[in-house]
């Protein structure tokens, strides 16, 4: 049976370095959408004016 206490291990730190650089929201994506969104918004209601 393992012992309870946890010790870290080599590949813990390689682990958490690609966790850190994959687990995160994609701003700019996000971001690239509003700006597209709103734009668009912005169009159709500037075309449905007229």
């Amino acid at each position: 049976m393992k012992p309870m206490i946890w010790h870290p291990e080599e590949k813990d730190a390689a682990v958490n370095q690609y966790l850190d650089k994959a687990n995160h929201a994609p701003y700019g994506v996000i971001v690239t959408m509003l700006l597209g969104g709103f734009c668009l918004f912005t169009l159709l209601i500037l075309i449905g004016s007229f």
